[in-house]
């Protein structure tokens, strides 16, 4: 019976393969070249065997084999095989230029003898000329001379009305101002027409984070003006974030801690590339952070964006930090971003009364340090929220003289030998990698690395490392660190456009000169799930680390859970 069964399968298969066979159509071709011949062929159609048939001669008469035809046809039903004859190959003797523009043939390839080089030649100058002000510009051979296979012209060049640019016109559901546009595509009225920027200005429009064009940008072409439309939908870039930690609680053991995380962004307000977000995080009961930052893109119409950010962390009751920053940015390229920055940074100790009594300086302390700085970003990801291919550098260092204040509480004496005043410098860089395997599976891989060098370093002039964007498995700002690097690897398993299944495993190494072992090496793993819902992410992660200060067991392990709506 089972014999029977398949047998039948394997019957239905065959017929299936049969007339699907029969239902196509076949070519073969050869020529009088004995290496130009090509066996049977399979299409679709007798309509798409044609066109091949017909896209064959045409490379050969761009060859130069002018006198190619087809002979001996056998036509079938189902199929088609003919012979072509090449005849004689036909190559260039000499080609004056004619009245070509000069400033235009100093940039291609100069002409060679063979027949298609012509072609090509007249392709690369009409080019130059669209990507000069000359969009209507013609070119074709004229006095045609023939010797033997030998041939000789001269080109003729029509240049047509030199064009220049008009304003940009925004259309489509977008807040997008044209002005906004006219300098991400570097456009500007009244210089000529250039079919180069107009497709660069395509691309980059494509990578905004803040508008998708839903067409390609037309061209509207009046009196010797061109202006160009961009149609443009805005994205649902707006994100409101909230994060619920399950921490346990080292106070009350068997209980756990809930702490809260709120990031609050609004992008592009106006229409004019202005950001404004604001993060805050409560890490336990005594320690709280917060961020704010604005951005204004083209300031004054000029090529620099400008931004300010004020940034507090309260570490329970031992010290206050404080950061005020001033970046101005510019955009190098489509894909680099040039900012230099100034920053003050500075730290208070709050509770002064466990160091009434030392007698050297204590691992945290009052300063100020004035920094000046720069950082270079290079963007080459597919896709500004969602990317699935591509990498992302993020550098910066910084210098500039670090002020240790005296506080009060302190006795005065650990003060004395102590330089007040020193150079302290920093730098820190993040690369990012995505990898696109197929529809449904994908990987991304994430290193960073940090140091910062002072004569006197204290505890609250350290970075910070630990919790759902660094080094997963631990609690928020767990790690204390002079210098750092950690990798974060994962194995993403897609069923939606931004929906995926996650496992990962992330790795560090750690200095902390506070530490009895000043070296860590912590390492973390887990999984998650990252669910698109249409109007925002839902996200769950759970991970378990080790490191020097928390063994590897379950009761250690970390649930981060949280709702990112996108408006």
């Amino acid at each position: 019976m089972k014999s029977s069964i398949l047998a039948s399968i394997l019957f239905f298969l065959a017929g299936g393969l049969i007339c699907q066979a029969q239902n196509g159509f076949w070519v073969k071709w050869s020529s009088d070249h004995p290496q130009r011949t090509v066996d049977w062929k399979a299409f679709s159609s007798k309509t798409e065997g044609d066109k091949y048939i017909d896209s064959i001669q045409n490379s050969f008469l761009n060859e130069g084999y002018l006198g190619v035809f087809a002979n001996d046809e056998e036509l079938a039903e189902d199929s088609l095989s003919l012979s072509f004859v090449l005849g004689e190959k036909y190559f260039w003797k000499s080609i004056a230029h004619g009245n070509v523009p000069q400033e235009f043939t100093n940039s291609i390839i100069p002409l060679t003898q063979e027949y298609n080089s012509a072609t090509t030649w007249m392709k690369s100058i009409i080019k130059e000329a669209e990507n000069n002000g000359f969009p209507f510009a013609q070119i074709k051979l004229d006095s045609i001379q023939r010797n033997g296979n030998e041939l000789s012209a001269v080109f003729n060049y029509d240049s047509g009305p030199l064009i220049f640019w008009d304003s940009v016109k925004v259309s489509g559901d977008t807040k997008t101002q044209e002005k906004y546009v006219q300098h991400i595509t570097g456009i500007q009225p009244g210089l000529p027409f250039s079919q180069k920027q107009l497709d660069e200005a395509h691309k980059e429009l494509s990578r905004s984070p803040y508008f998708v064009q839903t067409q390609d940008p037309l061209v509207d072409f009046k009196i010797k003006k061109a202006q160009p439309t961009f149609t443009l939908r805005d994205r649902n870039t707006n994100v409101l974030d909230g994060i619920i930690g399950l921490l346990p609680n080292a106070n009350e053991p068997g209980k756990m801690l809930i702490t809260g995380q709120l990031d609050l962004e609004l992008y592009h307000l106006g229409g004019k590339g202005r950001d404004v977000a604001v993060h805050w995080q409560r890490l336990n009961i005594a320690t709280q952070s917060l961020d704010i930052s604005a951005k204004e893109a083209f300031l004054f119409n000029s090529p620099l964006d400008v931004s300010i950010g004020f940034n507090l962390l309260k570490q329970d009751s031992t010290f206050l930090n404080r950061y005020l920053n001033l970046d101005f940015g510019y955009r190098l390229s489509k894909n680099s971003y040039l900012r230099f920055f100034t920053r003050r940074q500075s730290s208070a100790v709050l509770n002064t009364e466990a160091y009434k009594d030392v007698t050297d300086l204590p691992d945290v302390a009052d300063y100020q340090w004035n920094q000046y700085g720069m950082g270079l970003t290079l963007n080459r990801l597919d896709d500004p929220n969602f990317p699935r291919r591509g990498f992302l550098f993020i550098g910066e260092v910084a210098l500039g003289n670090k002020k240790i204040l005296e506080n009060t509480g302190f006795p005065p004496e650990v003060y004395v030998n102590v330089e007040l005043n020193s150079p302290q410098y920093l730098g820190e860089a993040e690369i990012e990698k995505h990898i696109y395997i197929k529809s449904t599976w994908g990987m991304w891989f994430r290193g960073s690395a940090g140091f910062t060098q002072n004569k006197n370093l204290f505890l609250n002039d350290l970075f910070r490392l630990g919790g759902l964007k660094s080094i997963r498995g631990f609690n928020e700002n767990y790690f204390y660190a002079r210098s750092y690097g950690y990798i974060n690897m994962e194995q993403r398993l897609f069923f939606g456009k931004n929906s995926f299944l996650m496992v990962f495993a992330d790795f560090g190494i750690l200095e902390n000169p506070y530490f009895a072992a000043s070296i860590d090496k912590p390492f973390s793993f887990g999984a998650g799930i990252n669910l698109d819902s249409g109007s925002g992410i839902f996200r769950f992660i759970y991970g378990v680390g080790k490191s020097n200060l928390q063994p590897l067991q379950f009761s250690f392990s970390r649930i981060h859970f949280g709702y990112l709506a996108r408006f």
